[in-house]
């Protein structure tokens, strides 16, 4: 079983810049991807960056592309999320999420394909 916690939320204003992030453990040795997702009030989960756990391959939406950079130390079993230039739009609970899956052999951009997740971090972003 592996367990994600999030770090880094918090209020911010448009155009500032945030670090979330997140740290595994149990059963890390065999993790195969792990990704950032965020759901604001009324809305589903989006997708929001994934990161293969070896090799690095990554991947983002539109939305956050050139913005938003996922990295990792898989010394210390933790993800990050850089975002830059931040925006309204940007505001909304992001969860951490993990798979050990070995089917994935690019980083997922769907929620179904992780199995573990974290409790999320808030993130604010005033106008």
């Amino acid at each position: 079983q592996v367990q994600l916690v999030e770090s880094g939320g918090g209020l911010v204003q448009a155009g500032d810049s945030l670090r979330l992030s997140c740290t595994a453990s149990g059963g890390t040795i065999s993790l195969r991807a792990m990704g950032w997702f965020r759901q604001a009030p009324g809305k589903e989960r989006e997708f929001v960056a994934s990161i293969m756990w070896n090799g690095g391959n990554t991947n983002y939406p539109d939305s956050v592309k050139g913005r938003f950079i996922i990295s990792k130390d898989n010394r210390v079993n933790t993800m990050y999320l850089q975002m830059n230039s931040l925006k309204p739009e940007d505001a909304a609970r992001y969860y951490c999420a993990a798979t050990r899956d070995n089917y994935y052999r690019s980083a997922p951009v769907d929620s179904s394909g992780f199995s573990y997740w974290g409790q999320g971090t808030q993130v604010t972003v005033s106008s």
